[in-house]
């Protein structure tokens, strides 16, 4: 019986060696793609470089920039980090379009030249890279998680009890990489000049930290009351629901519909709801 076994075996590799000679190791497609660059830096005027770059099946267009700084010019300037699109540092324009280059495949684009921009909505620092400092000053004046007390059950168990379809509306917020996608293509900030000092009121603190705001308001383990920064220098009543945002969203969150709009009707209950307001009055709640 193990004789038969062995017999099964050798016969097996001796099949497969001779079938070795007939295989051929398939090379990938290799092709060239014509790559036009922003450059420039401030106070020069903005023009394009234009690359041929030899690409391979599965390159994204970070590949083919990381291609041109290898092979033709090591000046050009981007920033990038895990190229897994989970760091939100590849943020660019490609073809117009505000996406993640680490997450957008070559073979996806439509045929002929790829033109890669630096978001516009930001300061230009150099070529492909963007001052992005203004958002984490807005991220300073939002108050952080503020736990509320615990409830004598709570107490007695040592952790907050709540539902899981809290945790869950909460939770979608916290996916968001930073990438500032949703800040960038934004037309109040990008075209409305309402990215202002986020001390003074008349601003817009844009769809990020609407939805930075909403994932705190919305923990029901959090105490805090943001509504009145919110109303004030959030200026959460310029958004208009075009839903860009969303639309451009690598992590794919709701962020007008789960975030914007219930953060919109808080501020119109306390602000503007005659019942909402005569209500407090009378009981002397919030």
């Amino acid at each position: 019986m193990a004789d038969a076994n062995t017999s099964k075996v050798d016969i097996t590799v001796q099949q497969l060696m001779s079938q070795k000679g007939d295989v051929e190791i398939q090379q990938a497609t290799k092709s060239t793609v014509h790559l036009r660059v922003q450059r420039g830096a401030p106070g020069q005027e903005p023009h394009f470089d234009e690359f041929d770059v030899e690409v391979q099946e599965g390159m994204v267009v970070l590949d083919a920039v990381h291609r041109v700084q290898s092979e033709q010019d090591p000046d050009l300037a981007c920033r990038w980090n895990c190229k897994a699109g989970k760091c939100g540092s590849c943020s660019a324009e490609i073809n117009g379009q505000p996406r993640l280059m680490c997450m957008t495949r070559i073979d996806d684009l439509p045929a002929g030249d790829i033109t890669v921009q630096p978001v516009k909505t930001f300061p230009l620092k150099r070529d492909l890279v963007t001052d992005v400092a203004w958002n984490y000053a807005v991220n300073k004046r939002i108050q952080p998680f503020t736990p509320r007390g615990m409830t004598p059950e709570e107490a007695a168990h040592g952790e907050f009890k709540m539902q899981q379809i809290d945790v869950d509306r909460s939770q979608e917020f916290r996916k968001c990489i930073e990438c500032f996608l949703c800040q960038d293509v934004c037309h109040v900030l990008r075209d409305q000049s309402k990215m202002i000092q986020p001390t003074e009121n008349g601003g817009f603190y844009g769809p990020r930290f609407m939805i930075r705001i909403a994932s705190l308001e919305m923990h029901p383990a959090d105490a805090a009351d943001r509504v009145p920064l919110l109303k004030q220098e959030g200026g959460v009543g310029f958004c208009n629901i075009t839903k860009c945002c969303t639309e451009v969203c690598p992590e794919h969150i709701q962020i007008t519909d789960n975030g914007i709009i219930p953060l919109k009707e808080r501020v119109a209950d306390r602000y503007y709801d005659p019942v909402q307001i005569l209500w407090r009055k009378v009981t002397g709640k919030k």
